[in-house]
């Protein structure tokens, strides 16, 4: 019997459940195309310092995402108990444990913010770049705090909320970009920096939006009694850093192989830096896919886990890993065809198109690598086996990924194509690596 038949009821389960996450992240990576279709149609000086701040910041933002899904596992094996009073204390300690790691990551950045002249951007860029810079510098707090919400609902299966949530709070980023980029209703033309207003205020009106849904809303009722009833204790702060540094550190490892690989593109120059930006965009469309079904693995895969139904622990991820590739074919496809158009979209500048074709082929080939990596890694979150994806990220990421994109880009004198040809080897690494973790895992448990 064939993979797909053994595991038809899971498709439908996993889609359901997914479905929403995705739609959340699509929305997310509209804004992302908006952000970078407004700023490079506004000046091309302002989409290549977007390019620098973005990607180091992504880093930051990915980690804390990553930290946060510490909670999915804990909320969904409770859930598969029904111990619902349990999960609103865990939300309680969550938010606590990511405010702190909040201030931490605020104080890391505003360091390296005093030495943003010493990585090597264009001298140009700079008076764009610092004010941008702290902008979003300050949208990191209400960040984690909305994870800590939105990971406690994808955890009890409500993926419905967080999804309008996010809707809503694109919606006024976007009318807020048109209004602060180009000075529209009335508003001063501020380039980037109105971008990043515009960001700042949309990440607090999701978390402020949240917290109200999730204190007057019925259906948090049973959730809220242990949340205010719950104390701040040790041992959920233990069992949510230790879930959720070795995720974060994860993600955080990956985004940050491409975030350097960034400053390494700032060394080739404006043109490049700006293609380099556009195409990373574009390849957060295939990324939010995927993650947003591989969350949906982590959701599942943890509560079968709560009943202790190992065989559908395994299915679950299986048939999700499936979907994925399926969701990689047809993004691969689509940006094959677009290939000649997608500069065009996002910038008037001739050479940044031109940079950017030729970026499509090793974006096309990292797609199966990263659909593979997203799969396995939730399959491991979801069964709480985190710490060896630090060693695997690293290894990945570290040793493979980041050293042959400088070797390809400059030692052989490959440019920016080259460096992209990088990062099919970090990623499809990591996915053969979590998923043989993952079958010694299973295997071990009857």
């Amino acid at each position: 019997m064939t993979g797909f038949s053994r595991n038809t009821r899971h498709y439908g389960q996993l889609i359901s459940l997914g479905l929403p996450i995705i739609i959340g992240q699509l929305g997310i990576i509209l804004v992302s195309f908006a952000d970078t279709i407004m700023v490079g149609h506004y000046r091309t000086a302002d989409l290549a310092a977007a390019s620098f701040v973005n990607n180091v910041f992504n880093l930051v933002i990915i980690f804390s995402t990553g930290f946060s899904y510490g909670l999915t596992p804990v909320v969904g094996e409770l859930y598969g108990k029904s111990r619902h009073s349990e999960i609103g204390k865990v939300l309680k300690n969550s938010l606590a444990t990511n405010f702190l790691i909040s201030l931490i990551l605020v104080a890391v950045m505003t360091v390296l913010y005093f030495n943003v002249d010493k990585l090597g951007q264009p001298e140009e860029l700079l008076p764009l770049i610092r004010p941008y810079y702290l902008v979003l510098l300050v949208s990191l707090v209400p960040i984690l705090l909305f994870n800590a919400f939105k990971q406690f609902a994808d955890g009890i299966t409500d993926t419905v909320t967080p999804m309008w949530i996010l809707l809503s709070g694109n919606v006024l980023n976007i009318f807020g970009n048109w209004c602060l980029i180009f000075g529209k209703c009335g508003c001063p033309e501020m380039g980037l920096l109105g971008a990043g207003i515009s960001t700042l205020v949309s990440r607090i009106f999701t978390l402020i939006l949240f917290a109200g849904i999730f204190m007057f809303s019925s259906r948090y009722a049973g959730y809220r009694k242990g949340f205010s009833e719950g104390r701040l204790d040790r041992s959920d702060f233990r069992t949510l850093n230790r879930l959720g540094w070795p995720v974060g550190l994860q993600m955080g490892m990956e985004t940050g192989s491409f975030s350097i690989a960034t400053v390494m593109v700032g060394w080739l120059g404006t043109i490049s830096l700006a293609a380099h930006q556009v195409m990373l965009t574009v390849g957060q469309l295939g990324f939010m896919l995927y993650y947003g079904m591989a969350a949906a693995i982590a959701v599942r895969t943890s509560y079968f886990l709560g009943q202790k139904d190992y065989a559908n622990v395994r299915n679950s991820a299986g048939a999700g890993f499936r979907l994925i590739m399926i969701m990689a074919a047809m993004v691969s496809a689509v940006i094959f065809l677009a290939r000649k158009h997608i500069g065009g979209l996002f910038s008037e500048s001739g050479e940044v198109g031109l940079t950017v074709a030729q970026l499509v082929i090793p974006f096309i080939i990292y797609q199966f690598g990263d659909g593979l990596q997203c799969a396995y890694s939730n399959a491991l979150r979801g069964i709480s086996d985190v710490k060896p994806v630090v060693l695997i990220a690293f290894l990945a990421y570290f040793v493979i990924s980041l050293p042959a994109g400088y070797v390809f880009g400059f030692v052989l004198g490959w440019g920016l194509p080259g460096i992209w040809m990088s990062f099919p080897l970090g990623l499809t690494s990591a996915g053969i690596m979590f998923y043989l973790r993952f079958r010694h895992t299973m295997a071990q448990k009857k």
